[in-house]
């Protein structure tokens, strides 16, 4: 007789622990890893902190921990790294993957992107679907897409026409941009964005293109002579977004994948916003600090695209499965 209240308090306890338990198995914390300094102003960190302080606000039990400045995976490593468990986001180059799909180099084609504007119009095209198609297929998924202009930069002197890369050493942020620089007669020197600095300072490259942002804060103005700004003919455009593997996007509840959604779209409409006001920043941050900046006339940037058709945009469509396909479809978005 004794044995019965003692029965009902234990299926009382045993009651009241599950609930917890399953908030508790509902609490998850994500690794979001980025190559760009942190908590110095640079758009791409800021885009994905962000996100992991709208997530936190949201209370759904999810926690975004953000390494920033390759703090924990090295710039080129991050796709590899999200496909082994061991990041779960990040901001990421699209064409540092090229390797594993080659069809992301035409996120860094030149001349296929002309500006902002044109870069929302690319994004809700076709060749972009086609893009988000492969991302998808490597088990990925796009939370915030984000497109950056970028500029040309010189050691010892400016860099417009292609005869002003010949026999200059020139860090290429990808593939594309560097059979358009090996065909104006450069040597390539193959670093993430993040090694930049170093090699202008040791000698190891005289010359760069990276994004505005990147141009901005890795402070290359203290090692570059010339800056070529994007101005009305840009030429370098490149896709950076926010990514997260589809493994750790699959574990997520529906409250989590909810509030990870709207802070996604909060980050990227603050990016929109921010990217277009990055070009203007570079150009003032380079003048400050007595950095000659110039920008291509119609001619100098047709010259480039010469260039480019007989190098990047032909060995992409050769080379690439469906490669003479995508540069079509992105060619058509006027």
């Amino acid at each position: 007789m004794n044995r019965h209240p003692l029965a009902k308090l234990l299926c009382c306890l045993v009651a009241a622990a599950f609930p917890f338990s399953a908030a508790m198995a509902d609490n998850i914390s994500l690794k979001a890893s980025h190559q760009f300094p942190g908590g110095k102003g640079d758009v791409r960190d800021e885009m994905v902190q962000i996100i992991a302080r709208e997530v936190a606000a949201a209370n759904v039990g999810l926690e975004i921990k953000v390494f920033p400045g390759s703090s924990l995976v090295k710039a080129q490593e991050q796709w590899k790294a999200m496909q082994t468990g061991q990041i779960d986001m990040t901001s990421f180059p699209l064409d540092y993957a090229s390797g594993f799909h080659p069809q992301f180099g035409a996120t860094l084609m030149p001349g296929l992107v002309k500006s902002h504007a044109h870069a929302a119009r690319i994004n809700a095209s076709p060749f972009m679907q086609d893009i988000r198609g492969i991302i998808e297929s490597g088990g990925v998924k796009v939370l915030a897409d984000a497109w950056l202009a970028g500029a040309f930069g010189g050691k010892d002197k400016c860099i417009r026409k292609p005869e002003d890369a010949a026999g200059l050493k020139v860090r290429s942020a990808g593939a594309t941009f560097a059979q358009m620089w090996a065909g104006a007669g450069a040597s390539i020197v193959s670093i993430p964005s993040n090694e930049v600095y170093n090699a202008l300072q040791q000698g190891v490259a005289q010359g760069t293109d990276t994004s505005s942002g990147s141009f901005v804060s890795f402070r290359l103005y203290e090692q570059l002579k010339c800056l070529t700004a994007p101005g009305d003919n840009a030429l370098w455009f490149m896709y950076e977004p926010v990514l997260i593997s589809k493994r750790s996007w699959d574990k997520l509840n529906d409250a989590q994948k909810g509030a990870l959604t709207a802070a996604s779209k909060k980050a990227e409409a603050f990016f929109t916003a921010e990217s277009r006001k990055l070009d203007d920043k570079l150009v003032e941050t380079y003048k400050k600090n007595n950095v000659e900046v110039v920008t291509l006339s119609d001619a100098e940037a047709d010259a480039w695209r010469a260039v480019a058709q007989k190098t990047s945009y032909k060995i992409f469509s050769e080379k690439v499965p469906g490669g003479k396909e995508l540069i079509e479809k992105a060619l058509s978005v006027k």
